[in-house]
């Protein structure tokens, strides 16, 4: 176990660090790795089905958690997409996908159970690359959501009919009124006892103030209510899912997800890792056009319907691309109904043995999908930039270079005083919708001499820098520092590393955008806790002007690692003696 389980380990750290660096991501990272390792590859690991259903925990933690970000109410406002998208997606692409089969020969039940498993996508590998670029709130990605969702719901009635369509014996027992009625018994257990019973029990548990017990807890609440659900023939992950929305409004929430995430990662990527192992390579090898043009066929199906189903949804072009891209891959159910289609005598075993490989290579292929995609989409920015508008100079003494929620502030109280200025912005979607509200803004680059040129810069007194991105930002400031020397300079810092490239480039006027705020309610804060509202305001002082200094101090250090580590060890010592110098002569 040690063994195999350092192997796991030392091919994970590998592949994933290589795939990261070369913008393949981290799901194909795991699943080229567990090919590697596998009965197809190096042959090092080979128990791989008890490895698959060990794995399967990384998918239960991972709807867990994603049910703590749902609320209740927020999953009832979902309905439409679940139960109509949902089944519309799993509706068309199974009678889709049964017909291809019937014109490829399969027999009719055959064809249909392969409809219906490939129609399902994978939860696991749509949700990781959707998180990892910060997708899962935009409208392909909570569409897509709603989608798996149902889909993970429809595995269960698909799993108890599968064997009725073969020649084997079934594993149905029972009146199926019967089973329903007690699947209905232990969903609305689970709520109750989620309701009544799990909030009292972390309230118990949070007073003995043990980590180790807290996180024992947590994973004792998605274990428990995963294994509930499996003994009566339901999704496991399902199960963590109910359990983590009714979790979503505790005040535990965020204690749990801290809990849960890092045993999440890690059987995550083991379950990845096991699709991998799960492909016979061989077969690739022996019918290599056979295999690809399954794969293409299903991943080009799977992208016609969901691009259809999300332009009905009133889905924008892209984003309903979108779409089709993040959910066309097979998915994990795939593998469970394929084995019980199998067992029942449905499916031929070298069918389920093909099918599984053509499963497993378009989850490969969702990653490179998504490359390909926001290739496409730069493209297509690129295409439809349009020009920078044209600038006519009416003699403003201030040109604002950003105009977002630092550059429209600045702009404001110009106004209010009378001063005229010329805002410019890189963004046009952005200036567009600055100019739905009265602003007066310009679409243009201002690291660009003639677009400086054109907005006055040789007659202007003063240019504020207020650019988000600090290479723009930084930029742009040698630009004028090239061109325009006289321009007085008053710049806006992200943070220090920006307010430190600012000093060494000589600006001295520098302002760190949320350096006031932050002043702000530290002195409200001490106010809060009692403290003279004198006093307070006193500390806060004292403070703002020792960052002030250090941040002059220190900025010549800043490509010295070394020296900004040992400034930084100082600088809470310095700052401790000056304030007990104050206590002492104030006292």
């Amino acid at each position: 176990m040690l063994t195999q389980s350092a192997i796991f380990l030392v091919a994970a750290v590998v592949a994933v660090s290589v795939f990261r660096r070369i913008g393949l991501g981290t799901v194909l990272g795991y699943l080229a790795a567990g090919a590697l390792i596998g009965p197809s590859g190096l042959r090092l690991i080979q128990d791989v089905d008890q490895i698959l259903h060990t794995a399967e925990l990384g998918v239960v933690f991972l709807l867990f958690l994603i049910g703590l970000e749902l609320q209740p109410s927020r999953l009832w406002s979902m309905r439409g997409t679940v139960f109509g998208l949902g089944g519309a997606q799993v509706g068309v692409t199974t009678a889709a996908i049964t017909l291809l089969g019937l014109a490829l020969g399969a027999p009719f039940p055959a064809a249909v159970v392969a409809g219906v498993g490939v129609s399902m996508s994978s939860t696991a590998i749509a949700t990781q690359i959707l998180g990892e670029k910060n997708e899962l709130g935009a409208p392909h990605g909570r569409t897509g959501f709603g989608i798996l969702l149902f889909q993970d719901v429809a595995a269960i009635p698909v799993l108890a009919l599968v064997p009725l369509l073969g020649a084997g014996p079934s594993a149905s027992t029972g009146s199926p009124l019967t089973h329903g009625l007690v699947i209905v018994a232990v969903i609305a257990g689970l709520v109750i006892s989620g309701r009544y019973l799990l909030r009292p029990a972390f309230r118990f548990i949070a007073e003995a103030q043990s980590h180790e017990l807290s996180t024992a807890t947590a994973l004792l609440v998605v274990l428990g209510t995963a294994l509930i659900m499996a003994s009566v023939g339901l999704s496991m992950a399902l199960g963590a899912f109910i359990a983590g929305v009714l979790l979503a409004d505790s005040e535990y929430r965020h204690e749990l997800e801290a809990d849960i995430e890092p045993f999440k990662g890690l059987l995550l990527g083991l379950f990845f890792m096991a699709v991998g192992m799960s492909a016979n390579l061989r077969l690739i090898k022996d019918r290599p056009l056979l295999v690809i043009g399954l794969v293409v066929g299903l991943v080009l199906v799977k992208m016609a319907v969901l691009y259809g189903l999300g332009v009905a949804a009133k889905l924008s072009r892209r984003s309903a691309a979108s779409l089709g891209v993040s959910i066309s891959q097979g998915g994990e159910f795939a593998f469970v109904i394929f084995g019980v289609a199998r067992g029942a005598k449905v499916m031929k075993p070298e069918t389920v043995e093909l099918l599984i490989v053509v499963v497993t290579l378009s989850m490969a292929v969702t990653p490179l999908l998504f490359l390909a995609r926001d290739g496409i989409t730069k493209r297509l920015a690129a295409a439809d930039r349009r020009s920078f508008d044209k600038i006519y100079d009416e003699g403003s003494s201030v040109i604002i270079a950003g105009f977002g929620r630092f550059g429209q502030i600045v702009g404001r109280i110009l106004r209010l005083k009378r001063i005229p200025f010329t805002a410019l912005d890189a963004s046009p979607t952005h200036v567009d919708f600055v100019r739905r509200y009265g602003n007066e803004i310009y679409y243009g680059d201002a690291s660009r001499v003639d677009l400086l040129r054109a907005a006055g810069a040789e007659r202007a007194r003063l240019i504020v820098l207020a650019i988000d991105d600090m290479d723009a930002s930084m930029r742009t400031l040698h630009v004028v520092q090239s061109h325009f020397p006289h321009l007085r300079i008053v710049a806006r810092a992200r943070n220090r590393q920006h307010a430190y490239a600012l000093l060494g480039a000589g600006v001295t006027n520098i302002i760190r955008e949320t350096f006031a705020g932050s002043l702000e309610a530290a002195m409200i804060t001490l106010e809060e806790l009692g403290l003279p509202s004198d006093d307070a305001r006193e500390t806060v002082r004292m403070f703002a002007e020792y960052d002030e200094a250090q941040i002059r101090k220190v900025f010549v250090h800043r490509h010295d690692e070394k020296a900004l580590v040992e400034s930084a060890k100082q600088y809470g010592a310095e700052l401790e003696r000056i304030f007990e110098e104050d206590a002492a002569h104030r006292s």
